[in-house]
């Protein structure tokens, strides 16, 4: 992203929720891609994660998670085909270890594994949202992608429409550097620059949580709401956890879900837990994403039981700890004991 700093950084600042709700163009700097290539790609993934990866269709992206044995999430990712590969987005802080993991089980499978984060139709990633941002990438793409996790793969790069926030859709944007060299002015005209951690809160409030390292093995997909967006195919073949995650489902012994706080400290960072004022001795769920919000605080993605959010009085660190103010969440977490 060396080019986004040389054009934009001097314009880039830390926006709050009404100024990405307007339009903004943000740098993407935190994730980083795994590519698969050959003829046994799919199938091999297919049996990895939590979604169906046979069937992805080259114009859509879908949401997955990578999952160990017991069921709780080692990764989420987004994955799409890019002509005869495979892309799976995610943390770049696990990305080398999940590859890594990936890799061992792909024994005789026609498949190989590789870091594609800096190749050249990749080297620049950025988020776009708000209400100004679908009319300024139609200077470029036209038709935009219908719906959530559409896809275009256009000679400008790769556009993808992600879960939307703010009442409006927010795309990723992934393209050279000679593409960027050219586009970046532009946008930088005609919508607000934030910076990544404007993005990221983007995400927050787009209800769309994210593994970390923080997190590893914390969570089971439905702990995140991850097949409430679409993570999780629970017809398709077995994956490593599979049984678990599948009973969570059907069995209800599951009842946590993870919803849209605002926290008044800073301090707060993925992993820390947090508790509910009327059971004070056992922390009640932890913080899975944070991002600034601009006004001194952090909003963030907290799992926790069904309980504590009815209850909604909950506090970081212990039961008397910094105040989670609650907010609804842009999709309807459903009434199910989950």
């Amino acid at each position: 992203m060396s080019l986004w700093n040389e054009l934009l950084a001097p314009k880039a600042q830390s926006l709050n929720t009404t100024q990405l709700a307007v339009g903004f163009v943000a740098p993407i700097t935190d994730q980083g891609l795994i590519a698969l290539d050959g003829e046994e790609s799919a199938h091999f993934l297919h049996g990895q994660l939590t979604n169906d990866v046979e069937h992805l269709a080259a114009g859509e992206a879908r949401l997955a998670g990578y999952c160990s044995p017991k069921g709780r999430l080692l990764a989420s990712f987004l994955m799409w085909r890019n002509d005869s590969t495979l892309l799976l987005q995610l943390p770049r802080d696990i990305q080398a270890a999940v590859q890594k993991r990936l890799s061992m089980f792909v024994l005789r499978a026609k498949t190989k594994l590789s870091d594609a984060t800096e190749q050249p139709a990749h080297q620049v990633v950025i988020g776009l949202g708000g209400g100004l941002a679908e009319a300024v990438l139609q200077t470029w793409f036209e038709p935009l992608p219908a719906r959530p996790y559409g896809l275009l793969l256009h000679p400008l790069g790769t556009l993808i429409r992600l879960a939307d926030a703010f009442g409006a859709p927010r795309y990723q944007w992934l393209m050279s550097q000679e593409v960027a060299r050219t586009v970046l002015p532009e946008l930088a005209e005609r919508l607000t620059v934030g910076d990544a951690a404007s993005w990221q809160l983007s995400c927050i409030h787009a209800g769309v949580p994210q593994i970390s390292k923080a997190t590893q093995e914390q969570f089971v997909p439905q702990m995140i709401n991850f097949e409430l967006l679409g993570g999780v195919n629970f017809k398709k073949g077995c994956y490593p956890g599979q049984e678990i995650v599948a009973r969570s489902q059907y069995l209800g012994k599951l009842k946590r879900r993870t919803t849209l706080v605002t926290i008044p400290d800073q301090a707060a960072v993925a992993g820390a837990e947090v508790f509910a004022t009327a059971d004070p001795e056992q922390p009640c769920g932890m913080i899975v994403n944070t991002a600034p919000n601009g006004r001194g605080g952090i909003d963030a993605l907290v799992e926790m039981k069904l309980a504590a959010i009815e209850a909604a009085s909950v506090r970081l660190g212990s039961a008397e700890g910094t105040a989670l103010e609650f907010h609804s969440m842009p999709y309807l977490l459903d009434a199910l004991d989950v």
